[in-house]
């Protein structure tokens, strides 16, 4: 669910370990859940990943592309 999350990770050399750390989280499993959307990250969660990247919100959690909803709805 979280591809842009992984991918910026991976791209920024950051263990599961160091991110399990960061949201004050038991276990890797418990990272990894939330990294692929099995367990919903808390938007907390989301604030502290977005400043240890450096970036916005936005730009880790959210497709860039409108939605088929959004365009049906620019008629």
């Amino acid at each position: 669910m979280y591809r842009k999350l992984r991918d910026e990770r991976k791209l920024q050399n950051v263990s599961s370990e160091k991110m399990k750390n960061l949201l004050g989280l038991k276990t890797n499993s418990a990272y990894y859940k939330k990294e692929r959307g099995d367990i919903q990250l808390t938007l907390r969660e989301a604030k502290i990943i977005a400043d240890y990247f450096g970036k916005e919100i936005n730009d880790i959690f959210f497709n860039e592309e409108p939605s088929k909803m959004d365009e049906d709805n620019t008629a």
